[in-house]
């Protein structure tokens, strides 16, 4: 099983996971402090991603989809051929793990996005990555 990097050092906010057509993704997003600005509006995440392959049939990871929101509600769209430069094949049991990251210029917000799979037999269908909070510290909190 792949994997891109060794965890990054950092703040988790817990682990997130959505199982579409047997193949489960799962997340977990980490604050990173010491590549992030907080006096510049700098906020860095890293993102854990597993994917794992719980159906009967190979599946291949074609493109990616994100959309990123932050605090103040700006939506930011990605999409793109495979992950971190590989669109890998997963075969029943199977799985792909990999770290990538993202920039917000708030100190928290919200990803979701999809990934476009193939099937064996050329069936292309998506599968959902959940949404997952980027929450940092330095998020005012307010007292209700």
């Amino acid at each position: 099983m792949p994997r891109e990097e060794a965890k990054p050092a950092g703040r988790s906010a817990g682990s997130y996971a959505k199982t579409t057509r047997a193949i489960t993704v799962s997340v977990e997003p980490t604050f990173l402090p010491d590549q992030s600005e907080p006096d510049e509006n700098r906020f860095i995440w890293a993102y854990h991603v597993r994917i794992e392959n719980n159906s009967n049939q190979t599946v291949q990871l074609l493109t990616r989809y994100w959309r990123i929101t932050d605090s103040r509600g700006q939506v930011h769209e990605v999409r793109g051929e495979g992950v971190v430069g590989k669109q890998p094949k997963l075969t029943p049991g199977g799985a792909f793990e990999y770290t990538s990251g993202t920039p917000l210029s708030t100190p928290s917000g919200i990803m979701a996005g999809a990934y476009q799979m193939e099937a064996e037999g050329g069936e292309r269908f998506e599968i959902e990555v959940p949404a997952f909070s980027l929450d940092s510290p330095h998020q005012p909190t307010r007292m209700h």
